[in-house]
C-alpha cells in the first residue's frame, strides 16, 4: 500500500473535457500522472464511485466549496479519482458543477487504485473492484499526507481535513 514519502504510480488516468459554449466535447484525454504532478502540489481525493450517495452529497461538494481556500494555501490542482470511465466522470462533473475547481479523473480499469494498493472490493454489491475512500496531498509526485477512511466511513478524507493539513 502506498504511504507518505512514496511516489505516485506511473499510470494514465482519463479526463473528459468540454469546449465552453458550443457543447462539443473533446476527450477522453489521457492524463499521465507522473507528468501531471511534476512540480505541482495536488490535493487528490479518491472515492468508490461517481453518483454514489456519500460521494455526491459530501465528498465532491466539500472540495468544490473549499477549492479557493485550498488554492490560496498553495494547492495547484484538486483531483477527484474514481474507478469510472471518463464519460461518467465528465457527466458527474457537470452534475456537481466542478467547473475548473476540481479535475474529475477516471481510473476506468482501476490501474491507479491497484497500483496504490487502495482498492475496495464491492463485487458482492454489484460494483466490482473500486477505489477506497481517501485523500492525499501530493507534492512533486510524492505523497506528503495520506488519509484513508475505514470501511463505510467519511471522517478523514474530507476537504476540511486536507485543508488543515495543507495549512500546517
Amino acid at each position: 500500500m502506498i504511504k507518505v514519502g512514496d511516489t505516485l504510480p506511473a499510470v494514465t488516468l482519463m479526463e473528459y473535457s468540454e469546449i465552453e459554449g458550443n457543447g462539443c466535447s473533446i476527450g477522453p484525454n489521457p492524463v499521465d500522472v507522473s507528468k501531471a504532478t511534476a512540480g505541482k502540489t495536488i490535493a487528490l481525493f479518491a472515492l468508490p464511485g461517481a453518483f454514489t450517495p456519500t460521494c455526491s452529497a459530501k465528498h465532491v461538494p466539500g472540495y468544490v466549496e473549499k477549492a479557493d481556500a485550498l488554492k490560496a494555501a498553495g494547492v495547484d490542482e484538486i483531483w477527484c479519482v474514481s474507478v469510472n470511465d471518463a464519460f461518467v466522470m465528465g457527466a458527474w462533473a457537470r452534475e456537481q458543477k466542478t467547473g475548473t475547481k476540481v479535475r474529475m479523473l477516471g481510473d476506468g480499469d482501476a490501474a491507479f487504485a491497484k497500483a496504490t494498493g487502495l482498492t475496495l472490493d464491492l463485487t458482492g454489491k454489484g460494483l466490482g473492484l473500486r477505489s477506497n475512500r481517501y485523500s492525499m496531498l501530493v507534492k512533486n509526485g510524492k505523497v506528503a499526507t495520506l488519509n484513508i477512511e475505514g470501511p463505510g466511513k467519511f471522517e478523514v478524507s474530507d476537504a476540511a481535513t486536507l485543508l488543515a493539513q495543507v495549512k500546517s
